[in-house]
């Protein structure tokens, strides 16, 4: 049974009529299927695919990013994958299953493969904790980039996750600091490590594991630091302003883009990823032979270089520096008197000058 969002209605029943016309024993018996009936229609249904997701507003593109038939990390690391070996556990508390993690092959390649994985029904998203990583869960694939940074075997990461795991049990296990060590270990690696956002990536929970050398969304994802019902809930005391919310939000992969806080959009099937699971697989496929042949030939030193410069350089295109490309200009700018400062401490001359000056300055100050 095909899931429908809100805004989808007239695809919805244009698809239900090309349904009933493929049904030879419908209501009236048994009858001839009208082929050319059902062209028209389906011309029609792509028309108004092209009409409507070629014009979402950030909030639709968030409803999109959520869909229920949206391909998750599993299908992904199932169908992109060779030789998946599975690795469970922190060795501190335990196994988080709403990530999946393990070394694999791909194109004869080892690679580190990490995803956060929603589930598919109702059963297995309680179990994955709906994507909701908790700190085990982070502490697993640090454990895991460490082993793959020690061999020299590239990381590819899949993010799907609305945030980390809010709940007390998590924050008493030291949700934040998992956080943090995350992103620290995602910065200091010498292995290239690419992110791909497929579907919500969601505050820390998503950046604990993008901190990488290349960003790279799906068209209908989104990456933000906090959802939408969320940032209308504290800005406006409303959270039916989510519309309002994601709009301000620049949520959106083109928005990104532009942005520079992502490197590259994979383009989707008409109406979504999950409406052609074949097409969206050859898409991401590509792009992780173009971007691990980009850093096939990069030592570890270019490669920490490469990402560090990525980071420092977001958000300096349109601030009030003039050459957002020389990174220099991040240096901290010393004033007159600690110049002058130091250059007396780096004269033993003049040190000894400011010494006999501080003595006597104590001396004035303690018989004054």
């Amino acid at each position: 049974m095909k899931n429908y969002l809100n805004f989808e209605t007239d695809i919805k029943n244009l698809e239900e009529e090309v349904e009933n016309l493929k049904d030879p024993y419908n209501k009236d018996g048994l009858s001839e299927v009208d082929t050319k009936k059902i062209t028209e229609i389906q011309l029609e249904i792509n028309n108004k695919l092209k009409q409507v997701y070629s014009n979402l507003d950030p909030w639709q593109t968030t409803l999109v990013a959520r869909h229920e038939d949206r391909p998750k990390a599993k299908f992904f690391i199932e169908n992109l994958f060779e030789d998946f070996i599975a690795l469970s556990g922190d060795r501190y508390y335990g196994e988080d299953k709403s990530v999946i993690a393990g070394f694999a092959k791909f194109n004869e390649k080892s690679v580190l493969v990490i995803g956060q994985e929603k589930g598919d029904d109702l059963q297995s998203r309680m179990e994955r904790n709906f994507g909701m990583m908790r700190p085990e869960g982070y502490r697993k694939t640090i454990r895991l980039m460490k082993l793959a940074d020690k061999f020299n075997i590239p990381i590819i990461s899949f993010i799907d996750t609305p945030g980390a795991y809010p709940g007390v049990g998590a924050e008493e296990r030291g949700q934040a600091e998992a956080i943090a060590k995350s992103i620290e270990c995602c910065m200091s690696l010498n292995v290239p490590t690419f992110s791909f956002i497929i579907g919500e990536g969601g505050s820390g929970g998503a950046i604990a594991l993008a901190s990488s050398n290349k960003v790279i969304m799906l068209e209908n994802a989104i990456y933000s630091v906090i959802s939408p019902e969320g940032c209308a809930t504290i800005l406006w005391r409303d959270p039916k302003k989510m519309l309002d919310a994601a709009k301000a939000m620049k949520l959106s992969s083109r928005d990104l883009l532009e942005l520079k806080v992502i490197d590259e959009i994979i383009s989707e099937p008409i109406g979504g990823a999950h409406r052609d699971r074949d097409l969206i697989l050859s898409n991401v496929r590509k792009s992780i032979e173009d971007n691990l042949n980009e850093f096939l030939n990069m030592s570890g030193e270019d490669v920490l270089n490469h990402r560090k410069n990525k980071f420092l350089t977001i958000g300096r295109t349109k601030g009030f520096i003039s050459h957002s490309d020389d990174l220099n200009t991040l240096s901290m700018k010393e004033n007159k008197i600690n110049r002058f400062i130091q250059k007396i401490l780096k004269s033993k001359t003049n040190l000894g000058i400011l010494s006999v000056v501080i003595i006597l300055l104590s001396y004035l100050i303690f018989f004054s």
